[in-house]
């Protein structure tokens, strides 16, 4: 099991993975992690709904005409203020230094999140599936939360071929055709949303990834080789 600080020290390393904090050696173990940890994927998942969330309540709001000149003023002398263009230069200006805005950004997202995040509940039973081809040169570990509708994939063998992309389709049990969940990114760690329609017809159905071309099957049915294959259970 777990420890509590253990639980709320990935909570923190997965916030300042999401927020780009990181420098390039630890970014690169927490992706190693993130192949390997199906817990850690669903803190990663949490962090980024929640942090889609924020940007979805924060409506773009202009400064006051005064606050605007005082900055133009500030920064480019008295005379900048009242020159055409001048309100496009200062925003430019500090959209130019977005890293540090973006990081007191990040450390407030941390201050909200991370404690609500160590008290959230546990989930509740998790689907998964081995999507793998017959001589395993494609393998896809699957793992679906019935909660948020997420699928976390992660690829262990296997990568598209030049010019071409996977697509993830779903087979429900019993239905007469398969219905596509959407192209897999060129990663070997993903994550695709379920469409609320279908999140009762995960168990049971199998999960398949088809050979398709870029951008994914142009029918909505697959048009390439059925690459691999495998069936959704409760784990």
């Amino acid at each position: 099991m777990t420890a509590p600080d253990d639980h709320n020290d990935d909570i923190a390393l997965v916030g300042e993975y999401a927020l780009h904090l990181l420098d390039a050696d630890s970014r690169a173990a927490v992706e190693a992690r993130l192949r390997e940890d199906p817990d850690l994927r669903a803190l990663l998942r949490d962090w980024d709904d929640r942090l889609v969330r924020l940007s979805d309540e924060i409506a773009e709001v202009p400064p006051p005409a005064r606050v605007q000149a005082a900055i133009e003023a500030r920064l480019f002398g008295p005379e900048a203020a009242t020159e055409r263009g001048a309100p496009a230069r200062v925003w430019a200006w500090l959209f130019g230094r977005r890293g540090a805005l973006f990081g007191a950004a990040a450390l407030l997202a941390v201050a909200l999140f991370v404690a609500p995040m160590a008290m959230r509940a546990p989930q509740g039973p998790m689907m998964t599936a081995e999507i793998a081809a017959q001589d395993r040169a494609l393998v896809v570990e699957a793992r679906f939360d019935p909660a948020t509708g997420a699928i976390d994939l992660t690829r262990t063998t296997g990568t598209a071929a030049t010019g071409r992309v996977f697509e993830l389709w779903l087979i429900a049990d019993g239905a007469d055709a398969p219905v596509s969940l959407g192209v897999l990114p060129d990663t070997d760690v993903a994550m695709i949303r379920v469409p609320q329609g279908l999140r009762e017809q995960m168990q049971g159905a199998t999960l398949a990834i088809s050979d398709e071309p870029t951008g994914g099957s142009p029918t909505g049915a697959p048009t390439g080789a059925v690459l691999a294959a495998g069936t959704v259970v409760a784990s």
